[in-house]
């Protein structure tokens, strides 16, 4: 039984216009114009047990929304969905049991009162066993090197650390699924790499499903082996993280170290994006890896020589801004 079948989800909000100068907003109070905004349109998707699976797409594309009708914070206005063998938007305790929504612009710990004390809360609403709640505790806050912090007032925390709380009450009542908006947004480094540690070692440990969404592609690329792209509401790629730079990276990096002087005209080859003494980075189509190597090493001397994709982020920029313009060009043939 998949853990996650969404079917065809839509969710549409009726927005009002309001038009430009005084003599618009003076007739707006009489006549409003509204308009429909797909948030999200057409989405279907299975995530299976135990899996970790990036949800990716610019700012409005819609995941968020996705996410919040997966967790039956909102009535989806068309299409079907199953989440733990439940429909999420009827609330039912069974499934609020088994699941929990973390959301990184979000916070559920009480602000000045200690994490120990909203992590007791959370003991009672889940009706917790004591040894069970501490045994976790123990566990979560070892994992995420915060055992001496939860006495100290939330407010008092860096953001880093209390993004690991909020992780830590999330987690206390042992879901089976985890549903994770932008973790990591605003902080640093070293907090994104322990959250991402955090959540790599808990999945190993308890095979926790997670779905997660973030624009930080470290990490993408630290916990996901499968990517959800969407874009303008629809959903525009679903497959291995490793397919999205073949499906569209359609150029890859050579990066070379002349023995000798750097030679002149590599840019008949393909854009020269690095040229630092004898180091030369050169952007170049895929189908001509080959031919471009060959012609460089028969003429010159070189020292190193390496292939590599382009990064994930430039690629995934690349999926948006290819959905963008077809997105475009449906609108203007409708339109025409």
């Amino acid at each position: 039984m998949a853990m996650i079948e969404a079917e065809g989800l839509c969710k549409t909000y009726r927005v009002f216009q309001k038009r430009d100068g005084l003599l618009g907003a003076l007739r707006g109070l009489y006549r409003r114009e509204y308009k429909e905004v797909n948030a999200v349109d057409e989405v279907s998707f299975q995530v299976e047990p135990g899996e970790m699976v990036a949800f990716l797409g610019p700012n409005g594309a819609g995941k968020t929304t996705t996410l919040k009708m997966l967790a039956g914070l909102i009535y989806p206005s068309r299409g079907r969905a199953r989440v733990l063998d439940f429909v999420p938007w009827e609330r039912a305790d069974a499934f609020r049991r088994r699941f929990s929504l973390v959301m990184g612009q979000k916070n559920q710990l009480w602000w000045d009162l200690p994490a120990a004390d909203s992590f007791q809360l959370h003991r009672e609403i889940y009706s917790l066993p004591r040894v069970d709640f501490e045994r976790t505790l123990k566990e979560l806050t070892e994992l995420l090197g915060v055992e001496k912090l939860t006495r100290q007032a939330v407010r008092e925390l860096s953001l880093g650390e209390r993004m690991k709380m909020e992780l830590i009450a999330a987690l206390l009542h042992q879901p089976q699924l985890l549903l994770l908006d932008e973790p990591t947004i605003g902080l640093d480094v070293v907090a994104q790499v322990a959250i991402q540690k955090c959540l790599r070692d808990y999945h190993s440990r308890r095979g926790v499903t997670m779905l997660l969404t973030s624009h930080y592609m470290r990490d993408i690329e630290a916990l996901c082996d499968r990517v959800l792209v969407i874009t303008g509401g629809k959903l525009v790629y679903d497959g291995a993280l490793r397919g999205i730079t073949e499906r569209f990276g359609n150029t890859k990096l050579i990066k070379l170290r002349f023995a000798e002087e750097t030679p002149e005209g590599l840019e008949r080859y393909g854009e020269v994006t690095r040229k630092e003494g004898p180091a030369v980075d050169i952007k170049v189509e895929r189908n001509r890896i080959a031919e471009v190597l060959a012609a460089i090493l028969d003429r010159s001397l070189v020292d190193d020589v390496s292939v590599q994709d382009p990064p994930l982020e430039q690629v995934i920029a690349r999926v948006f801004e290819e959905a963008r313009t077809q997105e475009e060009a449906r609108t203007d043939h409708d339109a025409a």
